[in-house]
């Protein structure tokens, strides 16, 4: 075995490829393109597999997280906290609504720590979005007993899609939630895509109007809204990958556990834990590793594609930090993004597969230890 890529999406495409090209077929021959029946069918099925009363599809996860927030009220004057470690567009979404983003650290299982949380809310704060990061869900509950019933609580659950936080599905947990179908998501479509999922009508109402220009009908618009429509072959893709999402999430927790049986006692490394009341969905497969750059270099040099989810917390970023980055605000978020490492994960990786990164990973491990012990030895 010479290389084994962090992501092969050709394996879930032949599962779906008949069903997508006569789904595709249907769209052309009437011309339904734009938000059109499939798009409602879609629609209604993830709201379904969700377990809330509405689905509202959009055009990218970034819009979904912008209209989730806007859907709820929050605008200009707005404080919404936001945690350290996550990808750049939630907080991106916050200032896209005319709010201002506060940022929390996470705790040792990535997530958005509740404690930390409370230290961080204004007398301005209207918002927190939850990030359900790398498949579990964060703790809802406590964020929500934090904030209380007059904060908006938003989920982020654009790496969650499928996974469970005490029996409830991630984005009927909040009063509103976004979620992300870029393509290497659990439940990724052929291009960029979103939705916000949410129990509230008026919310729904808002939303449905907001991304179609702010209009209720053509010509007739109430708001200043935005384009951000899912477009009808996406929702083709969508609802044909949307039936075997539970068996590949199923697939993806059988990888982790045998990731875990693979890697357990080498010396440094610690796998990815599932905090109890979740059912994780691994949309990654996150350990940590010491000496961790040169691991990755080592793995890359390998074939291995491995990755780092996230190499910066969102408030060093330039784009956040300012000219001089405020380090050492958010301890526990920027001590991991010095250790973790994305190993690959996805349904159809082999069990040949597993070995060698796990064969490699160990032989990168022991260098590396190896080195450390050489230069402490030295000096």
């Amino acid at each position: 075995m010479t290389s084994v890529p962090m992501l092969d999406l050709s394996l879930q495409h032949a599962q779906v490829a008949d069903e997508i090209r006569s789904g595709f077929d249907r769209v052309i021959a009437t011309s339904s393109y734009i938000l059109g029946p499939a798009v409602r069918e879609f629609e209604a099925a993830f709201a379904d597999y969700c377990g809330v009363g509405h689905a509202i599809g959009v055009g990218t996860g970034t819009d979904a997280i912008e209209l989730a927030l806007r859907g709820a009220g929050i605008g200009p004057g707005d404080d919404v906290v936001v945690p350290a470690n996550t990808f750049v567009a939630t907080a991106e979404a916050v200032l896209r609504a005319g709010a201002t983003v506060v940022f929390a650290d996470c705790d040792e299982d990535f997530l958005l720590d509740p404690h930390d949380l409370r230290t961080r809310m204004t007398p301005r704060t209207r918002a927190v979005i939850a990030v359900h990061l790398y498949g579990q869900t964060a703790a809802v509950d406590e964020i929500r007993a934090v904030v209380g019933p007059s904060v908006a609580l938003i989920e982020d659950a654009a790496q969650a899609q499928g996974a469970r936080y005490h029996g409830r599905r991630a984005g009927s947990l909040g009063d509103v939630a976004g979620t992300s179908f870029y393509p290497g998501k659990n439940l990724g479509a052929y291009g960029d895509g979103g939705a916000v999922m949410t129990s509230s009508h008026a919310i729904a109402e808002r939303v449905k109007m907001l991304r179609n220009h702010g209009g209720v009908r053509k010509y007739e618009h109430w708001e200043v809204g935005t384009n951000s429509r899912l477009d009808s072959l996406q929702a083709v893709v969508l609802s044909a990958k949307l039936t075997r999402l539970d068996d590949w999430n199923a697939e993806r927790r059988h990888l982790a556990e045998r990731y875990d049986g693979l890697l357990a006692g080498l010396s440094g490394v610690t796998c990815p834990r599932t905090v109890p009341g979740n059912e994780h969905v691994y949309h990654q497969y996150v350990v940590r590793v010491p000496d961790r750059d040169r691991i990755l270099a080592e793995l890359t040099a390998e074939g291995i594609g491995v990755g780092i989810h996230y190499p910066l917390p969102v408030p060093l970023l330039p784009a956040f930090a300012g000219p001089v980055p405020a380090t050492g605000a958010f301890p526990v978020a920027e001590r991991l993004a010095n250790e973790i490492l994305s190993l690959p994960i996805y349904p159809g990786l082999t069990h040949a597969q597993q070995d060698y990164v796990a064969e490699r990973l160990a032989l990168a491990i022991g260098r590396s230890t190896a080195v450390v012990s050489g230069t402490r030895a030295a000096g």
